[in-house]
């Protein structure tokens, strides 16, 4: 499938504010909670939401104040995207900027939201709110979203 969307053409930093929303795939990867590994400087994903991710649609409930809320919440943009290693690697952001095409799932590409759900990329209904899981226990919620399975870390990333 040959792709001529505004994203084959256009760079990150030219793209208007909609052009750029509409890249996230909603999938909801990068707002889950991580831990980084002190010795290393790994990043591991969970599969625990921020505490503003709908855990069932995988979508910020304060999107437009999240930073306010979660001040440490990254806002993703042209500037930082590319210092940010544990994007995942669907991220659309990040396939562009690798010069690779968006996946068939894609809604940009499917034409439906949906299509990252039942792609099973979607983190929608399989993580746990950040109330329902204890600091100290997050280490037991490692997930390699990338492969879809729990990882359980060698090391104390304490």
């Amino acid at each position: 499938m040959q792709q001529t969307g505004f994203w084959t053409n256009k760079p990150l930093p030219e793209m208007s504010k909609s052009e750029w929303e509409s890249l996230c795939d909603g999938c909801g990867k990068c707002c889950v909670l991580k831990l980084e590994d002190v010795d290393s400087g790994e990043i591991f994903s969970t599969n625990v939401g921020c505490r503003l991710l709908n855990c069932e649609n995988a979508r910020c409930m304060n999107y437009d104040n999240r930073q306010i809320e979660v001040p440490d919440c990254v806002v993703l943009t042209p500037d930082n995207l590319f210092c940010l290693s544990w994007m995942p690697t669907s991220c659309a952001y990040r396939l562009v900027h690798e010069g690779s095409p968006l996946p068939d799932w894609h809604p940009l590409i499917s034409g439906r939201p949906d299509s990252v759900r039942e792609a099973n990329i979607s983190v929608a209904g399989r993580i746990l709110p950040e109330a329902a899981v204890e600091e100290a226990d997050l280490i037991d919620h490692i997930v390699n979203w990338d492969q879809n399975f729990i990882v359980a870390p060698e090391k104390d990333i304490s």
